[in-house]
């Protein structure tokens, strides 16, 4: 945890701390969202141990609804830093809840991904159409998910925010210039996380615990304001 945690920090401090700022970009976004399958291994609590395969779900419309937003610090280079949150979601299906002898296990108030950016733009790559600027990113910071889990019979539900691991994210888009201020763009993102996750323990239990990456794929729409 402390190793992206201090990367993601002395990111953002080296863009904040750069000499030669151009401009400041605020985004914001909706999109389509979906989960890769993976493993979930660990024990719940009393000790019942378990490992499967999760064909988890992404539900992006369903509310609350999967969004993400970004602030950009660009340079005269056009190389930008800056920090980016976005509400990722993953729900267990129900054949795999019942499996593993859960009623619900979910990460639906957000699988919170916390990144600082490193991020590169091309203005006039195309020369015919000036306006549109092609990018690309990465990322790296931690997940927070809002893990919601309720073992089959147990009287105590999961149902808080937790930091459970590093977190990656890649970013290739291309906007669309209205103005000197406002853009519109359309931009394909991944984000990975690698989450170790407490599951909440009955009176006279020990807490469960599940281990599960987590790869989501998005195709986003947004847009930005500079100043």
């Amino acid at each position: 945890m402390k190793t992206p945690l201090a990367a993601a920090t002395m990111l953002a401090a080296s863009g904040l701390a750069a000499p030669a700022l151009a401009e400041m970009e605020l985004s914001f976004y909706l999109g389509v969202q979906s989960v890769d399958s993976s493993n979930a291994s660990g024990f719940l609590p009393g000790g019942a141990a378990f490992s499967r395969s999760i064909d988890w779900e992404g539900k992006p419309l369903d509310s609350p609804i999967y969004y993400g937003g970004r602030a950009m610090w660009w340079l005269d280079n056009n190389l930008g830093f800056g920090v980016e949150g976005t509400h990722v979601k993953a729900y267990a299906p129900t054949a795999d809840r019942l499996a593993l002898g859960v009623n619900r296990m979910e990460l639906s108030d957000g699988h919170n991904i916390i990144t600082a950016n490193v991020m590169k733009r091309w203005p006039g790559a195309f020369k015919q159409t000036p306006n549109f600027t092609p990018y690309i990113g990465a990322g790296v910071g931690v997940a927070i998910p809002h893990v919601d889990i309720e073992v089959t019979g147990s009287p105590v539900r999961t149902h808080d925010f937790e930091v459970t691991g590093p977190a990656l994210r890649g970013i290739a888009g291309l906007k669309y210039d209205f103005n000197e201020k406002w853009a519109l763009f359309g931009e394909y993102q991944f984000t990975w996380s690698d989450n170790d996750i407490t599951i909440d323990p009955a009176p006279g239990q020990l807490a469960g615990k599940m281990k599960t990456d987590i790869l989501s794929h998005a195709f986003n729409i947004g847009i930005s304001y500079s100043f």
